[in-house]
């Protein structure tokens, strides 16, 4: 299990692992807002390999991200981790708690000697993991029914 405990703004903070189930509750309303609960299921969600975070205010579930073994081409590493759903309740978005997920994944995909993390960010989002030290690699692509992303990695 993952315990980051930090107190901003007076809160309780905590990310630890949880099941696939767990986190269509915060990727429907997030990235598949006004479709079905079953547009919130990814391949490889239960496989062994892949794991899912939850970021919770004191008991609550407000953010969620999941991290699939996933290989791309593009990179040459034997060991590849895919970033997917990466996910914070709207009205908590802007308020440094994505950086705990990413803090904790961090630690996680380094005790597990991943190689390399890579992911398609939304447009939206690749501000954010820009200031996180991630980088854009080739031209932006359009994900049908989702919209535009970047491929990016450190």
């Amino acid at each position: 299990m993952i315990v980051n405990a930090n107190n901003i703004e007076h809160a309780y903070y905590k990310v630890q692992l949880i099941s696939a189930q767990d986190t269509y509750t915060i990727r429907q309303p997030v990235l598949r807002a006004g479709k079905p609960i079953k547009d919130c299921v990814f391949e490889g969600d239960n496989l062994k390999t892949t794991f899912h975070l939850g970021l919770f205010l004191n008991e609550n579930l407000i953010g969620v991200a999941s991290y699939m073994k996933n290989t791309n081409v593009i990179f040459s590493e034997d060991t590849q981790y895919q970033l997917r759903g990466m996910a914070i309740l709207e009205d908590y978005q802007k308020k440094g708690l994505g950086t705990l997920l990413l803090q904790a994944s961090k630690e996680k995909l380094t005790q597990m000697k991943v190689d390399r993390l890579w992911f398609n960010a939304r447009e939206i989002a690749v501000k954010f993991y820009k200031n996180h030290g991630y980088k854009t690699i080739g031209e932006p692509f359009t994900i049908e029914g989702v919209g535009i992303h970047f491929l990016m990695t450190e």
